[in-house]
């Protein structure tokens, strides 16, 4: 598939195959087959970067925001003319969107994600026109798909792009600020964009700010069994474990399975965490509970069996207590969403759940269990460590 550039000016040279161009592009219009090429090149790629979340999330909440999406590659590969360019001559992806920091509708379509959530960082005004990472809004992570070693004239080329104008097929005001969210703290793309930002920051008059954006707790797991995991936790927290564990044991069977195709049980997941979190919750009576609903829906349909998202789900009896939705990526775990049954929550379904799940991602071979952004403190029961998350905040200086 092809794809018509319409470059940016001041092309930027690349790692091995010259001067770089750009376009702004419809996510549509990437070919799938580019965009995994690329995705399986980048260097903390993770699912929130995959083709199939962000191609959910437009289905959902594509009224939220406006694609910006932008595709580098060599300028010898398309003539200046407006000539196509082939899918396997694009360098790097850059997944963008652009929206106001606050939209008017955004009270009405919110639900509340993670109660214990931190405090946001540096404000900014409701009006602003911002640049975010594409899906960033329900995503744990994200980044720039390219080799790394295309990173540093990729990130020049954005900050070119962005200081070009704004994109004129959603008119001609530019933007206000430039928030990107979700990096990682070893990503090379944190540093690469942040040098080259602060580069055109120099030439431009911008401000660029660095800060911690949240954390993202994480659990590393030993090369033994679970008895050797369950030795690296804290005295205390090991043993309510195990005692919750043998009083949900003692209630009947209790049986765990990971179910590879989760588009026939996803709605399990739905009903047990409306139950328990109520209008708190995802999925609430609402307009944003109703999108909520459909961007898990349509990912969990898009990545069919088979893919990275995994359904775990614990019964008692044949009774389901206990449902997640997580990512599997080699030895990585990335645990999404969980909901628990609320009728029996003197057994501590969440508790017995998550063990279960760490207990069959530990036999699987998993180093890894990610429990994603917020700092809950339900997390650090499982000895997880803090792994921040970055954010850079880019804003035109007044006259």
């Amino acid at each position: 598939m092809s794809i018509a550039p319409a470059p940016c000016n001041d092309d930027v040279g690349g790692r091995s195959s010259g001067p770089l161009a750009s376009r702004r592009i419809p996510f549509t219009d990437i070919p799938r087959p580019t965009w995994d090429r690329l995705l399986a090149a980048t260097a903390r790629a993770t699912p929130f970067s995959s083709w199939t979340f962000h191609r959910a999330w437009w289905d959902a909440y594509g009224e939220a925001a406006h694609e910006e999406y932008m595709v580098c590659y060599p300028v010898a590969s398309a003539s200046a003319l407006g000539s196509a360019i082939d899918g396997d001559d694009v360098v790097a992806i850059v997944p963008l969107m652009h929206r106001h920091e606050v939209e008017p509708g955004d009270a009405l379509l919110h639900t509340v994600l993670r109660p214990a959530a931190r405090e946001p960082g540096t404000p900014v005004v409701g009006f602003a026109k911002a640049v975010f990472f594409g899906a960033s809004y329900h995503a744990d992570y994200a980044t720039v798909l390219c080799d790394p070693l295309d990173l540093p004239a990729v990130a020049e080329r954005v900050a070119s792009c962005l200081a070009a104008g704004p994109d004129l097929s959603h008119g001609d005001r530019d933007w206000d600020v430039i928030d990107l969210r979700r990096l990682r703290h070893d990503d090379p793309a944190l540093p690469a964009l942040e040098s080259a930002l602060r580069g055109a920051a120099r030439r431009h008059g911008w401000t660029v700010i660095r800060e911690l954006e949240d954390v993202c707790p994480v659990v590393r797991l030993p090369m033994g069994g679970w008895e050797e995991y369950l030795a690296t936790l804290d005295g205390h927290d090991r043993h309510e474990i195990r005692r919750k564990m043998r009083r949900a044991e003692a209630a009947g069977r209790l049986r765990f399975d990971e179910i590879d195709d989760p588009r026939g049980v996803v709605e399990a997941l739905i009903e047990l965490h409306q139950a328990r979190w109520g209008h708190q919750g995802l999925f609430p009576d609402t307009e944003g509970g109703a999108r909520s609903k459909r961007f898990l829906r349509r990912l969990a349909e898009l990545e069919e069996a088979g893919g990275a998202l995994r359904l775990g789900r614990l019964t008692l009896d044949d009774r389901t207590i206990f449902a997640a939705i997580s990512f599997h990526e080699g030895p990585r775990v990335y645990y999404y969403n969980a909901g628990t049954d609320p009728a029996v929550k003197a057994l501590s379904p969440g508790v017995v759940g998550t063990a279960a799940h760490l207990r069959a991602s530990l036999a699987k071979g998993c180093r890894t269990f990610d429990f994603l952004r917020g700092n809950e403190p339900y997390k650090y029961t499982w000895g997880a460590i803090d792994e921040p998350i970055f954010r850079l905040l880019v804003t035109r200086n007044q006259p």
